[in-house]
């Protein structure tokens, strides 16, 4: 069946510095210009409000699998958002002040050019917050800024993660163990570099055997990779030496997801990767998911296609 060609546009960080082995956004454009998509890219700091249209000053572009000439960009132009049938919203947290106005301003061409994620929902369901709304499935959570609340909360679970509410990529998370006595210096240390909460959760020991991340499409569970953590390391992200492995799902796991998907379709969330450690949901992210190149090669599924799928079907 023939795809109705799509003007697609992607917001996200330098496109010409991706890892193509690896970077989601470069295979969600591959895929796209596979189908006969027309590509746009240009950086979040591109995008304006100008005599009522939402702008962005960038670059028409195609993509090809080889590394360190994988882009082709054209001369700078800046384009009416309006006039696109998609808009990618992919740029990596963190999730300040600058990636939510981005948000706002993409509202106002959504849903007449989709927006993926829908931008409103994005806002509000942030990775650390929206799994709140599912207590029966995560582990014991904390989030405050108050350095009393923190300590009874580890003095009720005694062994704790400790982490930016905002954060992304394994940076600046803490394992504070029974006897660590280093919560009030982490508390200075964090509170003096911004004015954010901080989230607390139970460790769970399950870590060590992976952080297993599992790829949603609109609602649906598409598969799932297990990212291990290195000898001596808490932390299972990629970005700090996890290892990926091939995994299937769990009754668990299918239970998890059969919970918050309906949720993620009925706001606008169609590229979604869950964080699952033992039985335990620990994060849903919305903002810019990673995992789909691991997942198509362990899995032999085109994941990025059934993303495409999903979009065209809404257009």
């Amino acid at each position: 069946m023939s795809v109705k060609p799509l003007k697609v546009a992607f917001q996200m960080d330098p496109i010409d510095r991706v890892d193509i082995n690896a970077d989601s956004s470069f295979r969600l454009a591959e895929e796209a210009q596979a189908r006969g998509h027309s590509l746009f890219y240009y950086a979040p700091d591109k995008l304006a409000y100008e005599a009522g249209k939402i702008t962005a000053r960038g670059h028409d572009f195609t993509v090809k699998r080889v590394q360190g000439d994988h882009v082709a960009l054209g001369e700078e132009r800046s384009v009416d958002l309006a006039e696109f049938d998609v808009v990618w919203l992919r740029q990596d947290p963190p999730f300040d002040m600058s990636y939510i106005t981005t948000t706002h301003l993409l509202d106002r061409v959504h849903p007449d050019t989709l927006v993926m994620n829908d931008p409103f929902w994005v806002r509000n369901y942030p990775e650390k917050l929206l799994v709140l709304d599912f207590p029966d499935l995560t582990p014991p959570t904390t989030i405050a800024r108050d350095l009393e609340t923190l300590k009874a909360f580890k003095a009720e679970n005694r062994d704790m993660i400790l982490k930016p509410l905002y954060g992304n990529g394994g940076a600046g998370v803490f394992r504070l163990g029974p006897d660590d006595r280093n919560l009030a210096s982490l508390h200075e240390l964090f509170t003096g570099i911004n004015r954010e909460p901080l989230i607390a959760q139970k460790f769970l020991p399950d870590v060590s055997k992976g952080d297993k991340r599992i790829i949603l499409v609109d609602g649906t569970p598409v598969g799932a990779i297990n990212r291990v953590p290195a000898a001596g390391e808490t932390r299972s992200n990629m970005h700090v030496g996890g290892t990926p492995e091939k995994v299937g799902l769990t009754a668990r796991e299918h239970e998890i997801c059969e919970a918050i998907g309906p949720t993620l379709r009925d706001h606008g969330q169609v590229f979604v990767g869950i964080d699952v450690i033992g039985d335990y949901l620990t994060e849903i992210n919305v903002t810019s998911p990673t995992g789909i190149q691991e997942l198509e090669r362990f899995d032999g599924i085109n994941v990025a296609e059934k993303i495409w799928q999903a979009i065209e079907g809404k257009r």
